[in-house]
């Protein structure tokens, strides 16, 4: 059983910075791939950016791509989302997630992620 809690949400206007973290319980956290996934109101649930265990592979959704940064602490159990440059359509509930097992699914798709945190509001206002 892997247990996720995303911190740093809140509310932040057009063109400020906020950094998610999230902690993950467990020993096995450094051969996870992680991932942050976000949700707007009405829409959706959809990719943002993964890391894999080594944090040497990373992929960003290209809405975000050059505003974003996906980071990991092994040491710490925690990974962390950069958010430069936001914008209002980056307003969501962010959700991390750990993918434990190996599958065929691709790392930007959420169905193949198998634990997932409570999520955290971000707000971006114009």
């Amino acid at each position: 059983q892997v247990q996720l809690v995303e911190s740093g949400g809140g509310l932040v206007q057009a063109g400020g910075s906020l950094r998610l973290s999230c902690a993950a319980s467990g020993r096995a956290f450094s051969t996870y791939t992680m991932g942050w996934f976000r949700q707007a109101l009405g829409k959706e649930r959809e990719f943002v950016a993964t890391i894999r265990w080594r944090g040497a592979s990373t992929t960003y959704a290209d809405s975000v791509k050059g505003r974003f940064t996906i980071s990991r602490d092994n040491a710490k159990n925690t990974m962390y989302l950069q958010m430069n440059s936001m914008k209002p359509e980056d307003t969501a509930i962010y959700y991390c997630a750990a993918r434990t097992v190996r599958n065929s699914y691709t790392d930007d798709s959420a169905v193949g992620y198998d634990y997932w945190g409570q999520g955290t509001q971000v707000t971006v206002s114009s």
